[in-house]
């Protein structure tokens, strides 16, 4: 069965990626889709990137007890961890939730609906002008967001161990600056991407072969957050696994 599932979800990537009829239609699509992706969720990204930097700060520097480590580590324990793994894997897992559901539970209901077969009938590749858009918008959009995550979870570790007293403003910065390797960017944002195209893909798979009514539309939300989290975490193990 999970070959099946394999197999179906790769055929229909195949009709996704097929030459578009107008690229003026999908383009307008493709900006509309850019807003309700990267806009849409841009506040919730940095409410909850802001509070988990501050959090990891107090939480490190509530291990790092020993007189013999300077507390600038707190920094950079706290950079490099949202960078690599915080920032990518907890945004990705925070929009597979709002994104995810959201694209399932709209091409579900176009299903039901048979809007996707008015479109099947009138010539139109429902597969490419329906997730394509989406596509494009997540590889795009994603990216940028693990960016303003990354960012808001340093400065809210900068915030939070001020605020706490579990480390200056100048040793958390001078941990941040100290030892950088740019190369840690370069895997965080290939894990965007990556996520940016599961977070699309799969919700849009598990809606578009929605078969029965609104009940069913429902559960097809449920499996395809439940789908892309699980499908998230296995490709950023092997992409960790690969690149480090």
């Amino acid at each position: 069965m999970l070959f099946y599932y394999i197999g179906d979800y790769i055929l229909l990537l195949k009709k996704v990626f097929r030459k578009p009829e107008k690229w003026k239609i999908y383009w307008r699509e493709v900006l509309h889709e850019m807003s309700d992706v990267g806009v849409g969720s841009l506040g919730l990204i940095v409410i909850i990137s802001t509070f988990i930097g501050a959090v990891m700060t107090m939480q490190i520097a509530f291990q790092l007890v020993s007189d013999l480590i300077p507390t600038s580590v707190i920094g950079q324990i706290n950079r490099d961890s949202n960078i690599l793994e915080l920032g990518p894997t907890i945004s990705a897992l925070v929009l597979m939730g709002k994104v995810g559901s959201s694209i399932s539970s709209q091409i579900g209901s176009m299903r039901v609906t048979e809007q996707i077969d008015a479109l099947e009938i009138m010539g139109i590749n429902a597969a490419g002008y329906l997730i394509l858009p989406k596509i494009i918008a997540g590889v795009i959009m994603v990216p940028v967001l693990v960016t303003v995550a990354i960012f808001c979870a340093i400065i809210g570790g900068m915030v939070g161990g001020s605020l706490s007293g579990a480390v200056s403003v100048d040793d958390y910065t001078e941990g941040i600056r100290s030892g950088f390797n740019g190369f840690t960017v370069s895997v965080a944002m290939v894990k965007a991407f990556v996520f940016g195209f599961i977070i699309t893909s799969v919700p849009a798979y598990k809606g578009f072969n929605v078969r029965g009514g609104a009940l069913e539309v429902g559960q097809a939300g449920t499996k395809a957050v439940v789908i892309g989290c699980i499908t998230i975490l296995a490709c950023d193990y092997l992409i960790t696994a690969l690149m480090l």
